[in-house]
């Protein structure tokens, strides 16, 4: 990353929250979708809005030929069509847009979420000089009670921030220092636009404008389900440990 062009309101924390966008948006735009499966933390669906070539997938643009950095994701027409506000959100800021999608989530526990910390691989060949890729998540359904979780250290609660997701929250983050998830606590799915971004002034006056802040206030949750939570990821991580050494692959987390 120190060779890169990264965002400064990003260098305290790894992520800000911005003014909630309360316009309004038809919830046809993300229901009319064309989704398709995606491996991802939970259960969920993508619907693609930019992909590498413009075609309905996901796939990381590196996994192409030839291969490219998650910038210049090719607009799908037919998804475009489905969703014009959706894609005009995310063209908002200005910056180079790479993968761009609609993410459902199916509800879920905290130990569930906790267990599907992950981070991003959005710098992957991001050639030096050039703009470090970060991630705007924007949330479309009224979650109040559901949360993204961020965490410096994977295996430590003490570093985890929750941020609450009413409909209009919007967040940047840096994905691939931060490790993140979102609790769903709702009976229905959530929706919410996901937008990787490329760093540079473009998006720092977008977060300027919007009064981006890190200064969240952290919701609290019992202890209780806390220590029960570490203790199921720390199984997870074991048997994934245990599964690769019987495959014989490498250990990676």
């Amino acid at each position: 990353m120190g060779d890169h062009l990264t965002l400064p309101a990003l260098d305290q924390a790894g992520f800000v929250v911005l003014d909630r966008d309360d316009r309004p948006c038809d919830p046809a735009e993300w229901t009319g979708l064309e989704y398709t499966g995606w491996r991802s933390s939970g259960i969920t669906r993508f619907a693609p809005l930019t992909s590498y070539a413009g075609e309905v997938e996901c796939n990381g643009f590196w996994n192409h030929t030839p291969p490219r950095p998650d910038k210049g994701g090719v607009w799908i027409p037919s998804q475009v069509l489905r969703a014009p506000t959706l894609a005009r959100r995310a063209q908002e800021p200005g910056a180079d847009v790479g993968r761009c999608r609609v993410v459902e989530l199916q509800p879920n526990t905290y130990a569930d979420a906790v267990g599907n910390l992950h981070r991003d691989d959005n710098n992957r060949l991001n050639p030096t000089g050039s703009g470090w890729i970060v991630r705007g998540f924007l949330n479309l359904t009224d979650d109040a009670e559901s949360m993204l979780l961020l965490r410096s250290d994977r295996m430590d609660p003490a570093s985890e921030v929750r941020i609450p997701l009413p409909v209009g929250t919007r967040v940047v983050v840096d994905t691939q220092r931060l490790w993140h998830a979102v609790w769903h606590r709702g009976t229905a799915a959530r929706y919410g636009l996901v937008v990787s971004w490329e760093s540079g002034p473009e998006l720092a006056d977008y977060v300027a404008r919007h009064h981006g802040t890190s200064a969240v206030p952290q919701r609290p949750i019992d202890p209780d389900l806390v220590a029960r939570a570490q203790e199921e990821l720390i199984r997870r991580i074991d048997e994934r440990r245990r599964m690769e050494a019987a495959l014989g692959g490498s250990v990676t987390g």
